[in-house]
């Protein structure tokens, strides 16, 4: 499924500007994940390159009644999530799927989608990488839902051990390589 209305140089600029965006943040905010003994060190995170072919359209399977997942944590504990959707796309000439979740009696629109690929533990943080997804209209009215993996990001966890972070179920990982997004933080 391709968007004609695309503008590929648009869209890397605002990626580009996000990320600043993000590192600024990241470099001096109180909430920032950096640990403050690190933050005047820290001159941002490692990224891919911005890949428009990271984006891509899936299909969406909803769940009328979603089934729990218990995902184990960052810190040998566990926490409950409720798969309410699956995405099916091509990436890399690969089919592939990936669950999308919310918690229970959480109603907000978004839905998060951690994951784990090829460059798990070598170029991304060992723990996975998550998404978080905002359709434009309940899941049930989309035709398809765009994943774009170039917003892919480190869990808090992955920055400090003062955090405790779901990890991606067995069915989120991806047996393809995924070089968009961020890097594992050194």
């Amino acid at each position: 499924m391709t968007d004609d209305a695309f503008d590929a140089d648009a869209y890397v600029s605002e990626l580009r500007a996000k990320r600043e965006e993000k590192d600024d943040f990241f470099g001096s905010h109180p909430q920032s994940p950096i640990p403050p003994e690190e933050r005047d060190d820290f001159d941002g995170l490692d990224y891919f390159d911005p890949d428009p072919d990271y984006r891509v359209t899936a299909s969406v399977e909803t769940h009328a009644d979603p089934e729990p997942v218990t995902m184990d944590t960052s810190t040998d504990g566990e926490v409950r999530y409720l798969r309410v959707a699956t995405f099916h796309f091509e990436l890399r000439d690969a089919d592939l799927t990936l669950g999308a979740y919310r918690q229970e009696h959480d109603d907000s629109p978004t839905l998060f989608v951690p994951f784990r690929d090829k460059t798990t533990g070598q170029q991304t943080y060992n723990g996975g990488r998550y998404m978080e997804l905002t359709p434009d209209a309940s899941l049930d009215e989309l035709d398809g839902v765009v994943v774009d993996f170039n917003l892919a990001y480190n869990p808090f966890c992955a920055f400090t051990d003062a955090f405790e972070c779901p990890l991606p179920p067995e069915e989120n990982w991806l047996d393809v390589v995924v070089p968009a997004g961020e890097r594992d933080y050194e």
